[in-house]
């Protein structure tokens, strides 16, 4: 039998915790900046963890919105699932639980 755990949701536009404890990211939307590369990175344990997920996303007078299905499980974040980026985007959406 499976175990199943509600999924939450948080959202953000500047790097900081999105969830403090252990978790699995599930899915995420980016919208990025008008005109701005950036890299956006999910790290375990804070602005200085271990990275677990980067994307890099490429500079764009007309951006997409980029939505990811992480596979399986999700990726397990032990102590704090953390946003960290390179350059302002307009919004990141991470589903987690």
């Amino acid at each position: 039998m499976t175990m199943q755990t509600d999924v939450k949701s948080a959202h953000a536009s500047v790097a900081g915790s999105l969830f403090n404890g252990p978790t699995r990211l599930k899915g995420l939307i980016i919208c990025p900046a008008i005109s701005t590369a950036a890299t956006i990175q999910f790290k375990d344990g804070g602005s200085s963890g271990a990275v677990l997920l980067e994307i890099d996303i490429a500079s764009n007078s007309n951006p997409n919105t980029y939505t990811f299905d992480v596979p399986g499980e999700g990726i397990r974040f032990t102590s704090t699932l953390y946003l960290a980026l390179s350059a302002a985007v307009t919004g990141v959406t991470v589903f987690y639980g």
